[in-house]
């Protein structure tokens, strides 16, 4: 990797985890870079809304429903599922009526259950009809930084409830460069940013206490779900464009 690129090391490590977007290849992670990554989730978020956002002008002329449909689709391909997968993944694990031991277990199974269909069903249904009524672009382009950036203190307050997981390996990341690439929500959208937030801190809580006590990367992925849609949801309601 040339010199440039190497100082960019850690945005393309971000961008590549995050999104399906093509990046230089990065060869072996060592160990702390996924760490030093995440800082840069928040800049993610913002070449990922800038995506939307521009998608959303391309199809304005089409009716809501089906702009809102290949938006939703556009949103889960360049991310890969990734978020998507963890949201089930959780659901499965966290609404089980099971003690925390057997929720990690079920964290590790690849297979879905019927708590991943009904919630996973549920979940973009309601992102689906959100995108579809949202007056502008602008949520698009906020509501993918405000979730990556919340996921920064979530990642430094609660320990890791499996040491060998993926999610792991992001803990305790620097917050401070994430919140500069975060600072204009505080001006742009000050409201949903808060909102999603809190959301988004009370649904770790839970997940930790039904996780004994930590948090995955499965976990972290519905959180970053929960927040863009909680973000939107509240710019519609405010009639945000």
């Amino acid at each position: 990797m040339i010199p440039a690129m190497s100082r960019l090391r850690p945005f393309w490590l971000a961008l590549g985890f995050l999104t399906t977007l093509p990046v230089p290849d990065p060869g072996e992670v060592r160990p702390g870079e996924m760490k030093a990554a995440s800082a840069y989730y928040p800049l993610v978020g913002w070449i990922l809304g800038a995506l939307l956002a521009a998608a959303y002008w391309l199809l304005q002329d089409l009716p809501g429903g089906l702009a809102g449909a290949m938006l939703l689709a556009l949103w889960l391909a360049l991310t890969g599922m990734l978020h998507l997968d963890g949201l089930l993944d959780s659901a499965d694990a966290l609404l089980a009526p099971r003690a925390p031991a057997e929720r990690l277990r079920i964290l590790s199974d690849v297979h879905h259950g019927s708590f991943a269909f009904g919630a996973g069903f549920v979940f973009l249904l309601l992102k689906w009809q959100t995108l579809a009524s949202l007056p502008g672009p602008l949520p698009l382009l906020l509501a993918p930084v405000a979730a990556r950036f919340w996921l920064l203190p979530i990642l430094n307050l609660f320990p890791a409830a499996r040491p060998e997981g993926m999610g792991a390996t992001a803990r305790q990341g620097r917050v401070g460069p994430g919140l500069v690439f975060a600072a204009p929500l505080a001006v742009l959208a000050p409201l949903p940013a808060l909102g999603a937030g809190i959301l988004v801190f009370l649904l770790a809580l839970w997940a930790a206490r039904r996780l004994g006590g930590g948090l995955s990367g499965d976990v972290y992925g519905a959180l970053v779900e929960t927040g863009e849609l909680v973000f939107l949801f509240i710019c519609l309601i405010r009639g945000q464009p």
